[in-house]
């Protein structure tokens, strides 16, 4: 009766709330991105150039998470962690978006107690399909729901997989908590850098990335002296079209471009890859997380994926995280660090060497993927214009749903370059871009 009451008032808020999403995940970024101009003067990265590892302290008890965005990719991923691994981690709350069959699943199976669901329609439907589980959750919803999930009290960290700007309210809500954060959310930096990462020093919260690169570079920089650290090498499969010449892209197909040759994604990154977009957001990140110039980042085009990303240090020796394309490693290192937990050969194969004789790299083609130069140009620029960037981004996948990638590309180098060159974006324009793109 408590959940369903806690449930039906969050409702009547949603209801009465502004009923456009993609307006509201612009105004959610424009609050962050008016702070982070303010604050972009000085931006303490989160591991400033070298990773300093704390002593392992010895727990008697799981740790306890909570995961925004439980049903999609990262969110199952974890669940599947937790599920494996019971004595080092426990689930307290989960959140989701309208997937109530998958989230009945895992509540059933996990038993949390908060549960928030983004779809108010879909509560009724989740409350009849978990009525006999003992004991019951409390249902939130909405964005509200998803906040305090983020920030439940009886967790350590949170594990934050929500796709888009819609990660940074629960994700600011978590650090003001003082829940360290396993990033899994490229919008939480992005859009929010220069706001989120002085508020996650003042509350001494730890954002520890879950991004196979980043994860890589966290990995390898761990015991690097002050000033050891040169240069930050990341490394990108290529995508969908690594090998399709420039003049065949024009005939690519969504299904094709959401069909990942390595790694197991959800849509949006995986076409993000497809046109390196995604590469060009995690310079932006690296930048952030590391306090590594733009200058020092670069990107390699390695296809088959088992070189996670390099670091260069003072010396030019360079140090490479390498293993299997499976995104459960880095997902749970944010989740056990500064431990390391000990795994089955049976659901964690060993890398094999044999079976990865062939290690190739060469340079991204820019010709090909403009993307990338867009994403240095407004790293460079500073202030809001990542946070545009990824607006842009957003708003041109959301419309472009049956548009070939190639198109998505060029669009949203074009909606960024109007952007960029005023210096400000209005929801007005991402109503046209998104109408555009619909036609």
């Amino acid at each position: 009766m408590a959940s369903h009451m806690t449930a039906n008032r969050a409702l009547q808020r949603q209801r009465s709330s502004c009923p456009l999403q993609s307006r509201r995940n612009v105004q959610r970024c424009s609050r962050l991105h008016v702070v982070a101009q303010q604050a972009a003067g000085s931006v303490p990265p989160a591991w400033n150039k070298r990773v300093v590892v704390p002593e392992v302290q010895p727990r008697d008890t799981p740790k306890p998470f909570s995961v925004l965005g439980s049903t999609g990719s990262i969110g199952t991923q974890t669940l599947d962690i937790i599920a494996e691994h019971p004595d080092k981690f426990s689930l307290e709350a989960l959140s989701a978006g309208s997937n109530v069959e998958l989230l009945a699943q895992q509540v059933r199976q996990f038993k949390p107690k908060l549960v928030a669901i983004r779809d108010a329609s879909k509560v009724q439907q989740l409350q009849e399909l978990i009525k006999d589980v003992s004991p019951q959750p409390e249902i939130l919803i909405g964005d509200e729901g998803a906040v305090e999930v983020a920030r439940h009290p009886d967790i350590e960290a949170v594990v934050t997989g929500i796709v888009g700007c819609a990660g940074l309210l629960p994700t600011v809500a978590a650090i003001k908590a003082g829940k360290d954060i396993c990033l899994a959310n490229k919008e939480t930096l992005i859009a929010g850098g220069p706001f989120v990462l002085p508020l996650a020093q003042q509350h001494n919260v730890r954002i520890l990335p879950a991004d196979s690169e980043h994860s890589a570079i966290f990995q390898v920089m761990q015991g690097l002296p002050e000033g050891g650290l040169r240069r930050i090498i990341l490394t990108a499969s290529g995508g969908a079209f690594r090998d399709w010449p420039v003049e065949k892209l024009s005939e690519v197909t969504v299904e094709q471009a959401i069909t990942h040759p390595n790694w197991s994604m959800g849509k949006k990154i995986t076409i993000d890859s497809a046109t390196l977009m995604n590469k060009g957001l995690e310079v932006i990140e690296a930048h952030y997380l590391y306090g590594v110039d733009y200058d020092n980042i670069e990107i390699v085009i390695h296809p088959q994926s088992i070189v996670h990303s390099m670091i260069e240090t003072a010396d030019s020796s360079v140090l490479a995280q390498l293993g299997w394309p499976d995104m459960r490693l880095p997902i749970m290192y944010t989740m056990s660090w500064p431990e390391r937990v000990n795994t089955s050969e049976v659901t964690w194969p060993r890398l094999d060497f044999s079976k990865a004789s062939s290690l190739t790299f060469k340079q991204p083609d820019h010709a090909k993927y403009p993307s990338m130069n867009v994403a240095y140009a407004a790293g460079r620029a500073g202030g809001t214009m990542t946070g545009v960037l990824s607006a842009a981004n957003e708003q041109v996948r959301r419309g472009g749903v049956g548009l070939r990638v190639v198109q998505r590309a060029r669009l949203t180098v074009g909606v960024f370059s109007l952007w960029f060159r005023r210096g400000e974006a209005r929801y007005s324009e991402f109503s046209a871009a998104e109408e555009h793109v619909s036609r």
